[in-house]
């Protein structure tokens, strides 16, 4: 989702980072506006220990440099989170303040106490996997979030290339240190990860070839200046010796410590064979849901409500006039080219072209289902061909604040054989609109809520909402083609399986092998990316299961405000109060819609 604040404390503690959505305006006076400042000095205060974060804010800041990546420097976070959270309680009393506040209270305890409780896992936590490392991320961060305005800000990109050594030796020795404690990433992670890292190291300045990516970038950034040309020469030349020299070292020490680990990988099993295993497991899963739900409790989940997909699937097939089974209509479909897009360059043009008309229909016809839309500008683009190996299928970044960087819609193209024409309807749904972008975007026009839970999020909501956005554009009257609104199902049908087999791998210890074979056989996914998405879920335990955990609960919410307020519900003032505080877990959110209800009452 975001570069924002990417650090072991905030990871394990559950938190999405991400912003949450609305645009709405928080009326404070008094109290609540004193409160509300404390707690967005409180988020100033934390922010000033990412210089990674503040530039994904569009804040110039410690431009120079990246972020502290060991034990040190969270612990020096969450020293500064307990210390705020003791003056939080010296200085406010609860029930003094206003219900938004008293919302804010909450969430900011909560999220201190995950933290602490949090460091107990700090080591199970992988640092280089398929899902991404500082390797990839370092140069993302480079070519996506530093903005280069004049000569200072390209001395600061300097700084950072020649940083990226320090931050590599950090996480190598946190690699180390995992290892040492049984702890190492599944064996299936190194090749990918080593073959990011490398491509990153590829052609000029390091050898022969065309310009590397981060490379590529600086040059172009320096060119675009309207400074004297001896001083882009000299900017170029430190841009150069600082790749040629301390990056590449940080590389070469980050790959040496992957090379010393990966012999202590114990195959690609999932949390259950780690230190405490069940216990770690148990702790991400309620983070991920923001509910108390056993590893049981959410394989049956999938189960229940992969049998009612399956049952929509087959009135398509009926429809249709296909008479095989299901696994025959997934081969079908897989296999005809009619489906697929030609793997070349306008394949590729046509898949992208695709993605925006379907995100310009829903633009068209948003305000019927909603009151407020976003106004920052969204994009489509494909992933670079550099980071493809490790990106996922499709996924959403969030713009600036300020409005100098928009969201962006990424679509993975390595390989157009994989895509499924019936997918990626609802795919842009979810990671667009009225999905991600919706949510993030309209977060940043909140007025009066907090920061933290402006730039912070929860997994089950956000990821519930994406979930529930591809069964909204259903009703928005999209999904024409009874083939597209099947690759809507399996969409969902994806996510149930992700219930069972996120379980199934980390609790009740299935192999890699018989959940790829679950996927296989009850879901439309291609090849590839079911073994993405089952070594995705392998390398980060339980965030797969917020998806159609969040979305079960919003769609079991919206029937409750439909029961209770029959002609008067109106699905625009749901949408609100469902969005308006921003992403809250699942409990609270259930609270304001109550309180939603009630109202209309």
């Amino acid at each position: 989702m975001s570069h924002l604040l990417i650090n072991r404390r905030l990871a394990l503690a559950g938190l999405v980072l991400a912003g949450p959505l609305s645009g709405a305006a928080f009326a404070q006076d008094g109290v609540d506006a004193r409160f509300t400042a404390f707690l967005d000095a409180c988020f100033d205060e934390s922010l000033a220990l990412s210089p990674e974060s503040m530039t994904s804010l569009g804040l110039k800041t410690d431009y120079g440099k990246l972020d502290d990546y060991t034990d040190a420097g969270a612990d020096k976070g969450l020293a500064l989170s307990e210390d705020q959270l003791k003056r939080m309680k010296a200085q406010f009393a609860y029930d003094k303040l206003g219900g938004a506040s008293q919302i804010s209270w909450r969430l900011f305890e909560q999220q201190v106490e995950r933290a602490r409780e949090g460091v107990k896992w700090r080591d199970h936590f992988y640092q280089a996997t398929t899902n991404g490392s500082p390797a990839g991320d370092i140069p993302v961060f480079l070519i996506n979030n530093h903005r280069v305005d004049g000569i200072g800000d390209a001395e600061a990109y300097v700084s950072r290339i020649k940083d990226a050594k320090r931050v590599m030796i950090e996480v190598s020795a946190s690699i180390r240190k995992s290892a040492d404690k049984g702890i190492v990433a599944p064996a299936f992670t190194f090749a990918p990860v080593e073959k990011d890292a490398l491509n990153v190291l590829e052609g000029a300045p390091f050898g022969a070839g065309e310009d590397s990516a981060v490379w590529a970038d600086f040059k172009e950034k320096v060119g675009k200046l309207t400074v004297p040309q001896g001083d882009k020469d000299r900017l170029l030349k430190e841009g150069q010796s600082a790749l040629t020299g301390p990056f590449r070292e940080g590389y070469e020490h980050f790959l040496a410590a992957q090379k010393t680990v990966q012999p202590l990988a114990r195959g690609n099993n999932g949390a259950w064979a780690l230190p405490d295993g069940q216990a770690y497991y148990a702790f991400r899963l309620k983070g991920s849901t923001t509910t108390d739900m056993t590893a049981q409790e959410i394989h049956d989940l999938g189960l229940k409500n992969l049998a009612r997909v399956q049952g929509e699937m087959r009135g398509i097939m009926a429809k249709v006039g296909f008479t095989g089974s299901l696994q025959d209509f997934f081969k079908a479909i897989k296999t005809d080219p009619k489906y697929q897009y030609p793997n070349t360059p306008e394949g590729k043009a046509k898949y992208l072209a695709d993605a925006k008309g379907y995100i310009a229909q829903v633009m068209a016809k948003a305000s019927q289902y909603f009151h407020r839309l976003p106004k920052a500008p969204l994009e489509v683009r494909a992933v670079e061909e550099w980071r493809q190996d490790t990106a996922s299928v499709a996924f959403y970044n969030r713009p600036t604040p300020d409005g100098s960087r928009p969201g962006i819609f990424y679509v993975n193209l390595a390989d157009m054989t994989q895509v499924l024409k019936p997918q990626i309807e609802g795919i842009a749904y979810h990671e667009a609109a009225p999905g991600h972008h919706f949510q993030i975007a309209l977060a940043q026009e909140l007025q009066g809520l907090p920061k933290f839970r402006k730039f912070g999020g929860y997994g089950a909501y956000i990821e519930g909402w994406g979930l529930y956005s591809e069964r909204l554009g259903k009703e928005m009257g999209f999904y024409q083609d009874p083939y597209s609104d099947f690759g809507r199902l399996s969409l969902e049908a994806w996510r149930a399986v992700r219930l069972i087999t996120d379980s199934g791998m980390h609790a009740l210890k299935w192999s890699r092998e018989k959940a790829i074979d679950f996927f296989r056989e009850n879901s439309l996914l291609s090849e590839r990316d079911i073994v993405k998405e089952i070594e995705r879920y392998l390398c980060n335990p339980g965030q797969a299961t917020s998806y159609m955990v969040g979305q079960q609960k919003i769609l079991m919410l919206r029937e409750k405000a439909k029961s209770a307020l029959g002609a008067k519900f109106d699905i625009r003032g749901f949408h609100d109060a469902v969005l308006k505080d921003g992403a809250l877990p699942l409990d609270v959110l259930e609270q304001q819609v109550d309180a939603y209800i009630a109202g209309v009452k």
